[in-house]
C-alpha cells in the first residue's frame, strides 16, 4: 500500500515532471483532479488524474500483475468514467514498479467479442533512468529504473536529494525514495545511503507511519469480532474502517465485555 501511495503522492505534487516523462510536453495547464467518479469510490491509493490542457492523465501504479477485476478491464472502465464525467480524451499509464514476466505487464488492450480499448504499459526496470534523475518529482521512482548497479543508482539519487533547497520538498521526496527503494535494496543498505533523519522529518512519511498502525489496529479488532460474532453486516465493517487508531484500540479493550452483536452497534454509535 505504501508504494503506491509514495506513488500518488509524487505524481499530484509534481504533475509537471510526470507530464513531462509521459506526454514530453510542457505546460501550466496542470490540475489534479479528485480521485473518485460518481458510479462508486476508486482505488484512489494508486490512482491519480490530472487534467493537462484539454485531456485527461489517467496514472496507475502497480506493484503486482494480479488485480480483481483484472487490470485491462479496469483501464476500459475508468476511461468510460473520464470521458463520461469530463468529457474529455483520456491518456491512460499503468506504471509497473517491480520486474515481472506475467503476461499483464506486457498487456496494453481489453479485448472482448465487440469491444477493444488500448492503453500505455509503463514497466520501470525498461527504462533509462537519465529524465528520472533530472526531475524531483521522479527522483524516488529512479532507482526501479534500468540499472547494472542499483546500489550506485540509489548513491546518485541520494546526490540530487540533496540538491533540492526546499526543505520541506527535500523531505517528501527523501521519504519517497526511502520507501520505494524497499521494492530493489535491503532496508540496511538504504539507511546507509539516505539520511534517515531527512525522511523521517516529512510529514508522509509520519502519515505513512500511521496508516501502518490503522491497518494493524483494524486486522486485529476484525479478527477479534469475527472469533466473537462470525462475519460482521457489511455497514458496520465500513463504520469500523473509518476508526481513528486509538479509537480502533478502545474497541479492541471494550469488546471484550460484549455479549452480542448489539452492543457493538451501540458502541459504534
Amino acid at each position: 500500500m505504501s508504494y503506491d501511495n509514495a506513488c500518488k503522492y509524487l505524481a499530484e505534487r509534481f504533475p509537471a515532471d510526470f507530464t513531462r516523462w509521459l506526454l514530453g510536453t510542457e505546460t501550466a495547464r496542470i490540475r489534479v483532479l479528485k480521485t473518485e467518479l460518481d458510479l462508486e469510490p476508486i482505488r484512489a491509493d494508486s490512482v491519480s488524474f490530472l487534467r493537462v490542457g484539454d485531456r485527461i492523465l489517467h496514472l496507475e501504479f502497480e506493484t503486482d500483475p494480479y488485480s480483481k477485476p483484472p487490470i485491462p478491464f479496469r483501464m476500459l472502465d475508468y476511461s468510460v468514467r473520464l470521458k463520461r464525467k469530463y468529457d474529455r480524451d483520456v491518456e491512460q499509464f499503468v506504471i509497473f514498479l517491480q520486474q515481472s514476466s506475467n503476461e499483464i505487464v506486457f498487456t496494453t488492450e481489453y479485448r472482448d467479442r465487440t469491444t477493444v480499448h488500448q492503453y500505455n504499459v509503463i514497466r520501470l526496470w525498461e527504462q533509462d533512468p537519465a529524465i528520472f534523475l533530472d526531475n524531483p518529482g521522479l527522483l524516488p521512482l529512479a532507482v526501479l529504473t534500468k540499472s547494472d548497479s542499483p546500489r550506485t543508482l540509489l548513491e546518485r539519487v541520494a546526490e540530487r536529494l540533496d540538491r533540492i533547497e526546499n526543505t520541506q520538498r527535500r523531505q517528501g521526496v527523501a521519504a519517497c525514495t526511502g520507501i520505494l527503494a524497499g521494492l530493489r535494496l535491503e532496508a540496511n543498505l538504504i539507511r546507509s545511503i539516505l539520511r534517515v533523519d531527512i525522511m523521517r522529518q516529512s510529514a508522509f512519511y509520519q502519515d505513512i507511519i500511521q496508516e501502518g498502525r490503522q491497518d494493524e489496529a483494524l486486522l486485529f479488532v476484525t479478527r477479534l469480532l469475527q472469533r466473537k460474532f462470525g462475519e460482521i453486516d457489511v455497514v458496520i465493517q465500513e463504520k469500523i474502517r473509518s476508526l481513528s487508531v486509538e479509537e480502533l484500540e478502545n474497541l479492541g479493550e471494550d469488546l471484550l465485555e460484549f455479549s452480542a452483536v448489539a452492543d457493538l452497534e451501540a458502541w459504534l454509535g
